[in-house]
């Protein structure tokens, strides 16, 4: 495909800046703040696009909007800012200085493309070859359900916004490609936690007792099973407990116990459906057993759908970028993403930033060990800003909702 005339304009800003883009990185990783408590990160975010022709606004509660250009249409590019309640394991110069937190999802890198997005749009305005205008996103609390995703769009984020494109780290993609795929990417995803309350007493004599503890077992086991029989199996249902206690002494039957762990589908369908089964099919499995159950049901996110209409684009802005072969197919996963509030409002699509330094070790997610290949965060950022630039010249897509 022929270059965008603002195509080498991008990748210039982007180079001079590399130094800076990789600095501000590793400041944000030595410095990660857990969900609703992002406010250095928001400051830092407000200094570099300041006085650079953004109009910047830092939301009450943490995130910023920014919005550059003129026109009608409106493309919104989006990274979360938060990090994990988990321990910084690398022994990079830049691992977290604060005991507990890391960044181990990769918003760091997120955040700082963004910013470097943000740096060549702002030039690539100053030159008259921006089309329209751009809001840019830097969002609070991804991590916890149902996402700060809200918080944006009871701000109005998406008021006017034609296209929304995000990007996410793949840590099992090689630097230098782009998972892409049009359709669902991510799953719905919720939390679930059972607590049941009965009579206890001594293990001889289970009969005189509300065995919770065998209540459980069977709850454990049979609402995973009964549910992918009460859903369509092509959502792809899977709960998954993480939590379940119960219990303090081997010969005792206590008198309250707790499970809890995920409930998650790869389609919107059966998401809405799916809280009332599960409070349905919970009472309905312990009522044998003559004991309480207290059933609390957190809705989090929906699936991420890549749409038809932004999909091609953000897979022509890598091509632009990586060439034509800069974007692999990718698969649909199970993990929850709240860009999926985005494409409930209006088209848009995400793809998975290969991290990997290729012929390095493959590294997961939310792990104390996760390694970052730098290169991933200027190549972000001229994805982001050429997405943007690519979907502004683009035919309207309203006709396509």
């Amino acid at each position: 495909m022929p270059d965008h005339p603002a195509s080498s304009l991008i990748a210039d800003v982007v180079e001079k800046y590399s130094d800076d883009l990789i600095s501000l990185r590793r400041d944000l990783h030595a410095h990660p703040e857990l969900s609703w408590a992002e406010s250095r990160t928001t400051e830092c975010v407000v200094t570099h696009l300041e006085d650079t022709g953004w109009d910047v606004t830092a939301l009450d509660g943490g995130g910023v909007i920014a919005d550059l250009g003129e026109g009608e249409r409106l493309v919104a590019l989006r990274a979360d800012l938060d990090a994990l309640p988990v321990d910084d394991l690398t022994t990079d110069p830049w691992k977290s200085t604060v005991p507990g937190v890391a960044h181990a999802c990769g918003h760091d890198v997120h955040t700082s493309a963004l910013v470097g997005a943000g740096l060549a749009l702002s030039e690539v305005a100053s030159h008259g070859l921006l089309r329209g205008r751009v809001r840019l996103l830097f969002q609070p609390a991804e991590e916890v359900m149902p996402g700060g995703a809200l918080h944006l769009l009871g701000a109005g984020a998406l008021d006017g916004v034609d296209h929304v494109f995000g990007l996410h780290c793949d840590p099992s993609l090689d630097v230098g490609r782009l998972g892409l795929r049009e359709g669902p990417l991510t799953g719905a995803a919720d939390t679930l936690s059972v607590r049941v309350v009965g009579k206890g007493g001594h293990t001889s004599r289970p009969h005189l007792t509300e065995d919770l503890t065998f209540a459980l077992g069977k709850l454990i086991t049979e609402l995973p099973a009964i549910l992918s029989r009460r859903l369509d199996p092509r959502a792809g249902v899977s709960v998954v407990w993480g939590v379940v206690r119960a219990g303090s002494a081997p010969n005792v039957i206590p008198h309250s116990g707790m499970v809890s762990g995920t409930v998650r589908m790869l389609d919107a369908v059966a998401w809405a459906d799916a809280e009332h089964l599960v409070r349905q099919m919970v009472t309905q499995i312990v009522s044998p057993y003559g004991v309480n159950a207290e059933v609390i049901y957190q809705r989090g996110v929906p699936p991420v759908v890549n749409g038809p209409s932004s999909t091609p684009l953000l897979g022509a802005a890598v091509e632009s970028v990586l060439g034509p072969h800069g974007h692999v197919p990718t698969s649909q996963s199970l993990g929850g993403e709240d860009f999926g509030w985005y494409l409930d409002r209006v088209p848009g699509a995400m793809a998975r930033l290969g991290t990997r330094t290729p012929g390095g070790p493959t590294y997961d997610l939310h792990q104390g060990n996760l390694r970052i290949d730098e290169a991933a965060t200027g190549i972000g950022a001229r994805v982001m800003a050429q997405v943007a630039v690519t979907a502004l010249d683009a035919e309207p897509p309203h006709s396509l909702r």
